[in-house]
């Protein structure tokens, strides 16, 4: 529900009287007034979630928009679609066509960097305008319970590491290629159509690791299949306390998964303003640490406004770098 304010009136004297009476002749002279900065929703928002129902873009953009509904925090409704293909391309594309919705709002996940990086977008994250950034999800380097890969001094003993990942250009295969360049070793990336074909092929034995956000292997790591060596972020998680994290193994090597939305670039400040404050709520909340914080063990982040935009510009640059480091653009 809207917050409702009370307003104090003070008796003024006629010389401030004047001054507000001609402050409000030149604010009708320009065409402004105070109620036109104010946005109140009337229709129903739409989120464009760039992959497929039941995966990670899919899965926090639900949660969220079931837990503003939930605490009633607006009364708008809220309505995920899914508009998958072109690693991000297609989905992204048809966001930023409607570059003054103020009821749309876009997932933002690896490909809103790595796609357009690789010249197969006509769009980058220079169309959109930050909304907020939700959370930050880390990655857990595992390895087939049996596997004789204990901790990465074992990988590096080994000289060499079979990864899965979905697609050729994730978080997954730079986590991988970091690595190798790090450590010194050779990393061979096998791309899968998805988690599940990944998660097969490690229990299978096909590969040897998996990077994987602890929605995805801390099921199997409670179950005794996987085993949990290294975590990507700089600091350990609570989820795995006595697992180390590459950089402590002494890798400088640190990537997590940026959660967050965006809105069209032309979309009133106000807007977005109301939108992100919305979204803080939610996130306040013990409905969403419960739904969704400690269900999948992500980092809590709220960064809106200035510091979501200087988020996004220093992970493309750092995408772009590492991609170009690594042979994948020029």
């Amino acid at each position: 529900m809207p917050t409702i304010r009370s307003t104090r009136i003070q008796r003024s004297s006629p010389a401030r009287a004047g001054l507000v009476a001609s402050l409000a002749l030149l604010a009708a002279a320009v065409g402004w007034s105070p109620a036109a900065k104010a946005f109140e929703p009337e229709r129903d928002v739409t989120i464009v979630v760039t992959s497929s129902a039941g995966g990670g873009s899919d899965i926090i953009t639900r949660v969220l928009a079931d837990t503003i509904t939930k605490l009633k925090l607006t009364k708008s409704n809220f309505l995920v679609e899914n508009r998958t293909g072109g690693s991000g391309a297609v989905g992204y594309t048809y966001a930023a066509k409607r570059t003054e919705d103020p009821y749309l709002w876009t997932n933002i996940g690896v490909s809103f960097f790595t796609t357009p990086l690789l010249g197969q977008s006509p769009v980058s994250y220079k169309d959109f305008k930050p909304l907020a950034a939700v959370s930050e999800d880390p990655y857990i380097m595992v390895v087939k319970a049996d596997s004789p890969l204990k901790t990465l001094a074992d990988v590096k003993k080994a000289g060499r590491i079979v990864s899965g990942t979905t697609g050729i250009v994730s978080d997954p295969a730079l986590l991988a290629k970091s690595l190798e360049t790090a450590m010194g070793i050779k990393a061979d990336i096998v791309p899968f159509g998805g988690d599940g074909e990944v998660v097969t092929a490690l229990l299978g034995g096909h590969i040897q690791v998996q990077f994987g956000n602890p929605s995805e292997v801390l099921p199997m790591i409670k179950d005794g299949k996987v085993r949990a060596i290294a975590v990507s972020t700089k600091e350990r998680i609570p989820a795995l306390p006595d697992v180390p994290t590459i950089r402590e193994s002494g890798y400088d090597v640190t990537i997590t998964q940026l959660r967050g939305f965006v809105m069209p670039k032309d979309v009133p400040d106000e807007v977005v303003s109301y939108w992100a404050g919305i979204i803080k709520q939610a996130l306040d909340s013990d409905l969403w640490k419960t739904n969704y914080l400690q269900r999948f063990d992500s980092v809590p982040l709220y960064l809106a406004g200035n510091d979501f935009q200087a988020e996004m510009d220093k992970r493309n640059a750092d995408y772009k770098t590492l991609m170009t480091s690594l042979g994948l653009i020029k």
